[in-house]
């Protein structure tokens, strides 16, 4: 059993996080790293194994080494179960949300 999911990755952005689950129906993260030398997608490795509550070794990255678009393999999960997890994690979060996304300008706002 291994679970599937399709993800589009920024690399070079100021934190690694989840962003959003764009229209179709790929999950966008954001990593720190640059996209040389397979670091980008050690980064995507790493911040998937820790939304999903697995060990590193039992996520890869199956196909797109060197593109934005990839698809990840997750061993010991099914791909319903790591979609839930995604999606409680990007709702905890409040990622993608209009409501969160003004929070967080009016928080920068007042910051300054």
């Amino acid at each position: 059993m291994s679970a599937q999911l399709a993800v589009r990755v920024q690399p070079g952005a100021r934190r690694n996080r989840l962003l959003e689950r764009l229209a179709s129906g790929e999950w966008k993260l954001a990593v720190t790293a640059p996209p040389e030398d397979g670091r980008a997608n050690e980064a995507v490795v790493e911040l998937l194994a820790g939304l999903l509550d697995v060990k590193r070794h039992q996520v890869s990255v199956a196909r797109g080494q060197s593109s934005r678009n990839k698809l990840i393999e997750v061993a010991g999960l099914q791909t319903a179960e790591a979609e839930r997890r995604l999606q409680a994690h990007h709702a905890k979060s409040g990622a993608g949300s209009a409501a969160g996304s003004e929070a967080r300008s009016a928080k920068r706002r007042n910051a300054g």
